[in-house]
């Protein structure tokens, strides 16, 4: 298959592409998610990300919500955004962080106004934004325009036989195209890290990824957690016929292919400034936690590898579930985009499914809606690193 040249998207005013076109209600704080939702509720169209965090936060932990926060806002499947918060400050920070894009972006807050006016304020220029948004018009954007994540979840024997290796196969085919990709899942790299370690770009950014995955393998032996027994892996893996933390980490790895190597290793939520190519990000490997911080990263369309069938979406990223476990493919059919179990049936090869997955990403770049999507799937999960104060 030849690989497709171009694809429909929304050229946004810093020159970035998104594949969706959302107004979005963003809110500072989880004191300001009932006024958020409301302005949604009175403006159909736009959606409202509600979350738990963004008070009392500190350090490391309120830089890394404010990267979330704002770097949602910049995604560009974002066509627009309604700041919303308690207090003004922190808002008109996210307002001109997210400013800097150039795509409309207005701030409200609650204290001295209240609610009501608040909901009424803010529903007056939603209104106005969804509007404006719904004249953007697709046009023709070469494919190294896109960015893609990936992540895989509930995984068993099937996704490191199946359906990891074809994301694999996408990314090894895509790695001459300029396009941004991006893995992680820190934890479950364990017992693999060394071979991810070999895949980077350099020997530089090889030890820049074992300090990384170091980092947080100190963290879990200072908590007295000699293991993770019952999380990696989890019950589902188990089930599935994954019984070390090592068999899925090697099941993992297959999602970046044969040849593809890494050129840089980002911070959570970091956007990747070396052009185009394979990133690491420090990530969690709970699912809506993982895909949160891709978005905010600015990654527009993500592919999901499931075995015993994950049904996470996300508010804004796209999320393609593939699966090649037969059972996951029938009783789940309504979640998943893309069965790839003919390979395990030997009727279909690596190269034919990885051709496949490329033919529905561009599906769903174009414009096609994913399962998640249809089912209303909005997981947005905050990585919190500590506690508040």
């Amino acid at each position: 298959m030849a690989l497709p040249k171009t694809f429909q998207g929304y050229r946004r005013e810093n020159k970035r592409v998104g594949i969706r076109n959302h107004v979005i209600i963003l809110p500072v704080d989880d004191i300001s998610n009932a006024c958020a939702e409301a302005v949604a509720n009175n403006i159909k169209g736009t959606v409202a990300i509600p979350h738990s965090y963004g008070r009392l936060q500190f350090g490391a932990d309120l830089e890394l919500f404010f990267r979330t926060i704002i770097g949602t806002g910049k995604n560009p499947n974002v066509a627009a955004v309604i700041v919303i918060g308690i207090e003004p400050k922190w808002t008109q920070k996210v307002v001109d962080a997210i400013a800097v894009t150039g795509k409309p972006v207005e701030g409200f807050y609650i204290e001295r106004h209240g609610d009501i006016e608040t909901i009424m304020r803010a529903s007056r220029k939603a209104k106005e934004f969804l509007q404006w948004a719904s004249e953007k018009t697709r046009q023709e954007c070469p494919i190294s325009d896109l960015w893609i994540s990936t992540k895989c979840g509930e995984s068993d024997t099937t996704s490191g036989l199946a359906s990891c290796p074809t994301v694999g196969n996408m990314f090894d085919k895509l790695d001459s195209s300029n396009v941004h990709m991006c893995f992680g899942e820190t934890s479950e790299i364990t017992g693999a890290e060394t071979v991810c370690e070999a895949r980077a770009k350099s020997p530089e950014i090889g030890k820049k990824f074992m300090k990384t995955w170091n980092e947080y393998n100190d963290f879990i032996l200072e908590n007295k957690t000699n293991d993770l027994s019952e999380s990696q892996p989890t019950a589902g893996n188990i089930a599935g016929g994954l019984t070390t933390i090592e068999e899925k980490a090697f099941g993992n790895m297959q999602k970046i292919g044969k040849t593809i190597k890494y050129i840089d290793v980002l911070e959570p939520a970091e956007e990747p400034s070396k052009g185009g190519g394979l990133y690491f990000m420090d990530t969690s490997s709970a699912a809506a936690e993982c895909v949160t911080l891709q978005a905010a990263a600015g990654f527009v369309v993500h592919l999901f590898p499931t075995g015993q069938g994950n049904i996470i979406g996300n508010p804004i990223e796209p999320v393609i579930k593939l699966t090649a476990n037969p059972l996951t493919a029938r009783t789940m059919s309504e979640h998943i985009d893309l069965d790839v179990s003919a390979i395990l049936r030997r009727e279909m090869n690596m190269d034919q499914a990885g051709d496949a997955l490329i033919n529905e990403t561009m599906r769903v770049a174009n414009g096609r809606i994913t399962c998640a999507e249809a089912l209303g799937h909005k997981e947005f999960v905050i990585t919190k690193l500590y506690r508040s104060a």
